[in-house]
This record gives C-alpha cells, sequence and structure tokens, in this order.
C-alpha cells in the first residue's frame, strides 16, 4: 500500500462513504465506513475504514453485527479504546505493519 487513493478516484459511480463512529455506554459500538476487516478477537478489533485503519481495543469484545454491502460493523463488549493507526500527512512509506509496530 504505497499509494492512497480515495474511493472516489477509484470509482466514479460510487458514492464516497461516510464514516461515522458511535458509542453507546462503552459497551457497543457501531462504524460505519468499514472497507474491510483485517482482524478481530475478544480484545482488539482492526478494521479498514474510509478514513484509515481503526482498532478498537477492549475486553468481552464481539462482533454484533457486520454488513459488508453496507460497509457497516457493530462491536459489543468494554469498550477500553479507540484509535486510528495512520497519521493524517504521515510518513506513508512505513506501511501499515511499520505503523502498527511502532
Amino acid at each position: 500500500m504505497s499509494q492512497y487513493y480515495p474511493p472516489q478516484a477509484l470509482n466514479k459511480d460510487k458514492p464516497v462513504q461516510n464514516h461515522d463512529i458511535v458509542v453507546k455506554n462503552r459497551k457497543t459500538i457501531e462504524i460505519t465506513g468499514v472497507k474491510h476487516v483485517e482482524s478481530f478477537d475478544h480484545e482488539e478489533f482492526l478494521l479498514e475504514t474510509v478514513m484509515g485503519f481503526l482498532a478498537v481495543k477492549g475486553s468481552a469484545l464481539k462482533m454484533q453485527n457486520l454488513n459488508v454491502e453496507q460497509g457497516m460493523v457493530a462491536i459489543e463488549g468494554k469498550i477500553l479504546e479507540i484509535s486510528y493507526l495512520d497519521e493524517p500527512g504521515g510518513d506513508s512509506s512505513k506501511g501499515f505493519f511499520g505503523k502498527l509496530f511502532r
């Protein structure tokens, strides 16, 4: 992933998807704009969104809902941390794993 192309640059017929995060009582999180679920377990979910890679950390996490067509993921459990793994305007030459294990 040496160069990032916004979704509208790849397909002009498809509208750009919004990216929203809704946290309810730190027990449920609903995320839209999800392109791909990279990995998940009961302590961490790693999601590729239209705005970059997103990590959701917590305990007793489980996927409550996944809708690939709409790009929506709902996660249930105790939410401890939500963070993006890439920095806007950051060093894109590091790659995904370089950013993950800094």
